[in-house]
């Protein structure tokens, strides 16, 4: 009876690893941005921004309007010249109307969350075209680097005398007039 047993078990246990490694994967693949078309996605067009500070921002991150992924980043590079950033952004055909005055930002999807681009439409009924470069962006903020200034610093920057007074001394009513001016 024992070695009916045996082989049921083995199986039983390799089909579990099967099933525990492919979970593994698909979890390890959605992790790296969603990334499931393995490089033969849809249709799209190049747009360029340029930033002085990407923070953590990488190729294959999201592009986002409204919460919603429209594009993916394509490549980063360095201007030479300005030594700015300027990222390629592969926008979804289906989204080829937007705006020429749209602004670009890096923001990150919560506290350690991953970096990606947040694109707000403007008002132009231009729009802009393959290749074309959005002309206004917004850099990375560095949120470590933020709280550390804060941390050591205090929420004046530093300087005693440009501090506001303590809320203490806002709400503390006004002294009152001495005896002789109230009768004048």
């Amino acid at each position: 009876m024992s070695q009916s047993r045996g082989p049921r078990i083995e199986f039983a246990v390799g089909a579990f690893l099967l099933l525990a490694l492919a979970t593994l994967l698909v979890l390890a693949i959605a992790s790296t941005n969603n990334n499931f078309s393995f490089g033969f996605g849809g249709k799209t067009y190049p747009v360029t921004a340029r930033f002085t500070d990407l923070g953590q921002l990488r190729p294959q991150a999201p592009v986002k309007v409204g919460g919603v992924t429209i594009g993916r980043v394509g490549s980063i590079q360095l201007d030479p010249v300005r030594f700015d950033s300027i990222v390629t952004l592969d926008i979804d055909n289906r989204y080829n109307e937007l705006p020429i005055d749209t602004s670009a930002t890096i923001l990150t999807g919560g506290l350690l969350g991953e970096s990606y681009v947040d694109l707000q439409p403007g008002g132009d009924l231009e729009s802009l075209q393959p290749g074309e470069e959005i002309a206004f962006t917004t850099p990375a903020v560095d949120l470590i680097q933020m709280v550390g200034r804060y941390m050591f610093s205090g929420p004046g920057g530093g300087d005693d005398a440009a501090q506001p007074a303590p809320a203490d001394d806002i709400f503390a009513p006004e002294p009152l007039p001495a005896p002789e001016e109230q009768d004048q």
